[in-house]
């Protein structure tokens, strides 16, 4: 808790009191679900508290929930913001669902195709789901899911909770990198502001460096765990490919890691994939070292336009994996 407390004074945090607004949620059967991806992130969890709140105000019955555990730096997002962490639910058969941060099915519960989508909040692009009936759906090109729930929340004229805000301030500053990653946008920017002022929050970038020194706490973490602590699989013209990615502040932190992730990449392959790449993402550098394992290498080159090195390859400038990885990987499989 001393660490916590240490941030609180950095960026002059001043929330009165525990709201438990994810706890306050219905808990009903008949509460729609408000999920993220798989391996969810901070704003993955957050998105969903704050969708499912706002559901509730709007007289719609609605939990968040989530595919799996926090991560360290979402537990010290809810920690810090007094937030409470989205029971983990992987079936969503036979229920009605709102998809946030996601829209890939290989991302999705494995049995959402039993169930009914009635929303969709994401920033990323379309992964080919479909539905029986029109839903609601709120997909633009920013940095982060927070962003645009804070326009569904103005758009509905509902006022953010102090410590929700707290959370989406936290994502967006996480998901763009405090805004040096390419899919930062204006709108991410002055959200991020507002948010800051609601949350009380006077530094909001002590508050992302902060954010980042947590998830560069990786000694001791087995390999395994970290290659899928932020990993996501995709389909890519009927072959199977996973992208990981670990954000430092400095990549030194993950030279000793190296050889045991690219074991732990090796095992994960054996899953039927094809390619299989793990982003080492260097913040203050602002570049990737890009580990990789792949069936054929010239796909690899094609996407980067560079040769690999054995099996890693240097990106410079390279942040998003959405933005950066993703369209160039699509376009080199088809």
């Amino acid at each position: 808790m001393k660490r916590f407390s240490t941030l609180l004074l950095a960026v002059g945090l001043a929330i009165g009191g525990n709201l438990a607004l994810a706890s306050a949620e219905p808990q009903a059967t008949g509460s729609v679900l408000v999920i993220g991806h798989k391996n969810p992130d901070t704003d993955s969890i957050v998105a969903a508290i704050a969708v499912a709140h706002l559901k509730n105000l709007q007289g719609i019955a609605a939990v968040a929930v989530a595919q799996g555990p926090a991560n360290p730096e979402t537990q010290f997002v809810l920690e810090t913001f007094h937030l409470t962490a989205p029971r983990v639910e992987t079936s969503v058969a036979g229920r009605k669902v709102i998809l946030v941060d996601h829209s890939d099915y290989p991302q999705a519960p494995a049995d959402l195709a039993k169930a009914e989508i009635v929303g969709l909040i994401d920033h990323h692009k379309l992964g080919g789901l479909a539905t029986d009936k029109p839903l609601e759906a709120w997909v633009f090109p920013v940095g982060s899911t927070s962003t645009i729930i804070a326009r569904m929340y103005a758009t509905a004229g509902v006022p953010i909770p102090k410590a929700i805000a707290g959370g989406m301030l936290c994502a967006i500053l996480s998901d763009t990198v405090i805004f040096k990653s390419p899919t930062t946008t204006p709108e991410d920017r002055a959200t991020a502001t507002r948010l800051a002022k609601v949350a009380g929050i006077k530094d909001p970038e002590a508050l992302g460096l902060k954010l980042f020194e947590v998830k560069s706490q990786l000694k001791g973490v087995p390999a395994a765990e970290l290659l899928k602590r932020d990993f996501k699989t995709f389909v890519m013209n009927g072959r199977k490919v996973g992208v990981g990615q670990l954000e430092v502040v400095d990549l030194a932190i993950l030279t000793p890691m190296k050889k045991d992730l690219l074991q732990a990449m090796v095992d994960l392959k054996a899953e039927n994939y094809h390619s299989l790449f793990l982003m080492l993402t260097d913040i203050t550098k602002e570049g990737t070292e890009l580990l990789l394992l792949s069936d054929d290498l010239a796909i690899v080159a094609s996407a980067f336009g560079a040769k690999p090195q054995g099996s890693s390859m240097w990106l410079p400038g390279v942040m998003s994996r959405k933005k950066q990885v993703i369209p160039g990987l699509e376009q080199a499989f088809k």
